[in-house]
């Protein structure tokens, strides 16, 4: 098949619409369930060379959550704590391959963004990740395989319409790539800058502990930052994005919101927050919204008298902003990757409030001395890889 027709483009006005190689041979993908649209197949294809080149880089099974050509998480594949089984809301006794834990955690990065998602996975779809898969609100995933098990599972999501596409693992696509815009053509070579360990060596700050699970961090981060919307920051911890901040055209509202997020993470940990009791049959994303408003400074919006009796079996106590703080201030050996260089200081401050104790960031600003002051004021491990990751 060499073309797929679309239903519209980025928004319903937009038409006619589809997918076509232009050199005449075959698409690398088939629609085994559903029919994908236009952002469905911008997703996809983003999101599938991110696990890949992730999958290539750890050789761990690795997986993404997208929302709007950019990872709302990714994540290798590595064993879920109960911790993390409960947060992310994983039943008893659920069977949890590694790539269903790789997709369990990415999903958990931000489970608000990741509402509605495109799911990518590295390895074969197996019926662990696709019966997690279903329970969740997400609009299709791509993966280079289904087992038969798991196609018949997918085949009963959203009545029948989840999308599922196959892609051929081994396509290569061309060296250069166009696209054009108010009618005019743009074309540049296809970024094929690899990443991996050897991207690590300059460390640049008076600490040059770099740990094991950290240099995984590090490359999961800079991964992900590849096929994100830049300007682009990502926290990491244990193989598992828990904080992307996308699209900002400041570097540090990238730090920021991409902090706040990974704060939003580990608040989900909070004693408080795994001891609240909601009500029988709540669905998971009115759970997730629930958690989101009653750690944040709108707390009151679920815990007012009639509201609070619709989520919960017993009203919750207030999660102080004083707690708050103390909660997060013990969070540590989280990593934290720019797409582009940190041109003060203050993106490094920020970062340490979230327990940033690793980065990995291009260098080659006029203030690098500043950065790493910084970097070595908190004892923290700084990489200069030298290698921009803009994506647009």
């Amino acid at each position: 098949m060499n073309e797929f027709q679309l239903k519209y483009g980025c928004n319903p006005n937009q038409k006619p619409a589809k997918i076509y190689m232009k050199d005449g041979s075959d698409l690398p993908v088939e629609v085994l369930n559903g029919r994908p649209g236009f952002i469905n197949f911008l997703d996809a294809f983003n999101s599938w060379q991110l696990v890949k080149e992730l999958k290539e880089a750890t050789g761990l099974p690795s997986a993404a959550s997208f929302k709007h050509v950019s990872p709302a998480g990714a994540a290798v594949g590595l064993p879920l704590s109960d911790t993390d089984k409960k947060i992310y809301f994983v039943e008893d006794g659920a069977q949890l391959s590694p790539i269903a834990c790789a997709y369990i955690r990415a999903r958990g990065a931000d489970r608000l963004c990741s509402y509605g998602d495109w799911a990518a996975l590295s390895d074969t779809c197996d019926a662990a990740t696709a019966a997690y898969l279903k329970e969740e609100v997400s609009d299709g995933v791509i993966a280079p395989d289904y087992t038969e098990e798991a196609l018949a599972i997918l085949k009963t999501k959203k009545k029948g319409n989840y999308n599922v596409v196959k892609i051929d693992p081994d396509y290569v696509p061309a060296p250069e790539e166009c696209k054009d815009v108010f009618g005019v053509t743009f074309e540049q070579g296809h970024n094929n800058f690899k990443i991996d360990e050897s991207l690590l060596q300059n460390i640049v700050s008076k600490n040059k502990e770099l740990t094991e699970q950290a240099k995984i961090d590090m490359i999961v981060a800079l991964i992900t930052l590849k096929y994100t919307q830049s300007n682009s920051v990502c926290y990491v911890k244990d193989g598992q994005a828990i904080g992307v901040g996308a699209g900002q055209q400041s570097r540090i509202h990238c730090t920021r919101l991409a902090g706040q997020k990974a704060d939003n993470w580990y608040m989900r940990q909070n004693p408080k927050v795994l001891g609240l009791q909601f009500v029988d049959g709540i669905r998971r994303p009115d759970r997730d919204n629930a958690i989101d408003v009653y750690t944040s400074d709108e707390y009151e919006d679920v815990l007012r008298d009639g509201e609070w009796q619709r989520i919960f079996k017993v009203k919750p106590e207030v999660l102080t902003a004083e707690e708050k703080k103390a909660w997060i201030a013990t969070q540590s050996g989280v990593t934290v990757g720019s797409d582009a260089f940190f041109p003060f200081g203050d993106n490094v401050e920020r970062a340490r409030k979230s327990g940033v104790q690793y980065i990995a960031e291009p260098g080659g600003s006029i203030r690098d001395d500043h950065v790493i002051m910084t970097a070595d004021k908190y004892n923290m491990v700084l990489a200069f890889t030298g290698m921009r990751l803009f994506h647009h």
